[in-house]
């Protein structure tokens, strides 16, 4: 299993307020694949751009997917580019994934099982992996995790009681500067530059959300007059 495969178990086996936007998810996913291909040797970053070298390991169908749309002839890729590029309609595509490989299963929420079908983690190797590595706060899925929202919320310490803390795995999460480096953190300098850049695109997303509310609610407030 990959970190994006770990990191979207993780983001469905969440509480309902706790629910990840597809967009923000989406985004963290390449980013997640970015760091999967880093740490198989087939890209390294210099600077901000994705210098791609050789191919994954077989096994993975969307992580070679990702490996095949590297841009291989400079200037290559900045990685801000390459979130936005790769991580349209990302979710789904593991979703569809995830579900085909036996890993989800449909369900329904609400009262009597009559609410909205929604998919929730299978009880499967696959899953029991992912929420070891959660509960544990290995520091890429965390950062990542940190990026949409999970696990800086609840009690005071910034936990929600189900995955670590910013204090327990070493990471500032929720800010706008995205995770701290260092040793300390167990992040290099390149799987920093891209969680970096996976909560600069998170804030991004955000704010357009933002400013189409806006928009929205001035446009509304002219057709309904004084």
């Amino acid at each position: 299993m990959s970190t994006a495969r770990d990191l979207f178990i993780i983001s469905v086996d969440q509480p309902p307020e706790q629910a990840v936007g597809q967009g923000d998810l989406s985004l963290a996913l390449a980013g997640a694949e970015l760091i999967d291909l880093i740490g198989a040797g087939a890209v390294t970053v210099d600077g901000d751009r994705i210098v791609p070298g050789g191919p994954p390991a077989a096994g993975d169908r969307l992580l070679g997917e990702a490996a095949a749309l590297l841009v291989r002839q400079p200037p290559h890729e900045r990685i801000e580019d390459w979130l936005w590029r790769r991580g349209r309609d990302l979710s789904a595509g593991y979703r569809t994934a995830l579900e085909r490989d036996g890993e989800l299963v449909r369900r329904r929420s609400g009262r009597l099982s009559l609410g909205p079908e929604q998919v929730a983690p299978a009880d499967t190797p696959a899953r029991r992996r992912a929420a070891d590595r959660w509960e544990e706060g290995e520091a890429v899925l965390t950062a990542l995790a940190s990026a949409v929202g999970l696990g800086n919320s609840g009690d005071s310490d910034g936990n929600d009681g189900n995955g670590p803390s910013g204090e327990e795995t070493g990471l500032e999460t929720g800010t706008e500067t995205g995770p701290e480096t260092g040793p300390e953190t167990g992040l290099d300098d390149a799987v920093t530059t891209v969680v970096a850049a996976v909560h600069d695109a998170v804030m991004e997303l955000e704010a357009v959300r933002q400013r189409r509310a806006i928009e929205n609610s001035a446009f509304a407030n002219l057709w309904r007059g004084p």
